[in-house]
């Protein structure tokens, strides 16, 4: 009696044990949602156009181990917490950070999700559920600098400033001290725009720094407006973030270029295998593969070139730091005893010019 109704109820064991197996399978094969949230337009032709290019070369490196979305034009504001926090609620298990106004924002809505993965790029505050990273701009900044300093006639360089934030003002530093590597005489002027993306004003600081004297102009902004500007004026200029020399061919001599997604797909990997952590701070840079330098202008000398290339090889090969002391900065301080490099951790703080930069960082 007994083993006929266990025989009776076998059918509905196994039909049970199929439902079941296949329900996992279903989740298992739930894709990972990962998210990104744009300061800017997809197509502004720097900065948020590289981190969109990453994330399709993401969905295309782990297909339908993935779904991926974004939001872009979100200001560094009380609105970016909203989209955040919506975000997670969605089910977004990864989200990537775009900028650094989203720091305090990002530490909020971390806390309100603890099993949320969240990157922050170029901030310094990190959390068990937060990771930072950021490129080595310092390294494509100074190789600006060494083409500059060979290819100015006035010995004035110009440089636009976003915001006057550490890894801004280290990016103006590290140019000027590779200028003056090859050119001592160098001198930098800066203006800063207090936007990231506004090409109005950025054409206008464009103008005013050629106007005073500066025939080679690098940025540390959105848009290819000091392209264009150095084009019309008969002067040089280097881009930021993409390769913009098709709004200036004579005038862009090189730029600092950035690729994400080597980056993106590592850490993606590691939320789905299960070693992500947070409390992190990567910074990559040339040797990596997340500083790209835009192709050199042909207009440039050979001598010129092989200086740039023996530089280039030095950073990449860990023998020459940006950063080497001495250094002094504006005021004839010792900032950097010779012998000495500046720790990383200096970069979330820095808030001096290197001496031949004019002026003082705006509070």
């Amino acid at each position: 009696m007994q083993l006929s109704k266990t025989l009776k109820s076998l059918p509905l064991c196994i039909a049970t044990g199929l439902m079941v197996t296949a329900t996992t399978a279903a989740f298992a094969a739930e894709p990972l949602k990962v998210a990104f949230v744009y300061l800017g337009p997809r197509g502004d032709g720097g900065w948020t156009q590289q981190h969109d290019v990453a994330r399709l070369k993401l969905e295309a490196a782990l297909g339908s181990a993935i779904k991926t979305t974004f939001v872009e034009n979100v200001p560094e504001t009380a609105d970016s917490e909203r989209v955040f926090r919506q975000l997670a609620a969605d089910g977004n298990k990864l989200i990537f950070a775009t900028s650094f106004g989203y720091m305090e924002p990002l530490q909020k809505v971390s806390k309100l999700f603890p099993d949320v993965k969240f990157e922050h790029v170029n901030g310094f505050k990190t959390a068990a559920n937060i990771s930072v990273y950021e490129p080595r701009f310092e390294e494509g900044f100074y190789l600006i600098g060494t083409i500059a300093g060979q290819m100015t006639k006035s010995n004035t360089l110009g440089f636009i400033g976003s915001f006057p934030i550490p890894s801004v003002v280290r990016n103006i530093d590290s140019m000027t001290l590779g200028a003056q590597a090859v050119n001592p005489k160098v001198k930098t002027k800066a203006i800063w725009v207090n936007t990231w993306y506004d090409p109005g004003k950025e054409r206008q600081a464009a103008d005013t720094l050629i106007a005073q004297g500066a025939d080679n102009v690098a940025q540390n902004t959105d848009s290819p407006a000091s392209i264009q500007a150095a084009q019309e004026k008969g002067t040089y200029a280097f881009s930021i973030d993409a390769d913009m020399s098709s709004f200036g061919k004579k005038a862009q001599l090189s730029g600092t270029t950035e690729d994400w997604s080597g980056y993106y797909i590592a850490e993606t990997k590691k939320v789905l295998d299960g070693t992500w952590t947070g409390n992190r701070h990567t910074r990559w840079g040339l040797k990596e593969g997340l500083v790209v330098m835009a192709p050199l202008n042909p207009d440039i000398p050979p001598a010129a070139v092989k200086v740039f290339e023996d530089a280039k090889a030095k950073l990449i090969a860990g023998t020459l730091n940006p950063f080497a002391g001495p250094i002094k900065d504006n005021t004839g301080k010792e900032m950097v005893a010779a012998g000495s490099v500046m720790p990383d951790a200096t970069f979330s703080s820095l808030n001096w010019y290197v001496d031949g930069i004019e002026g003082s960082v705006p509070k």
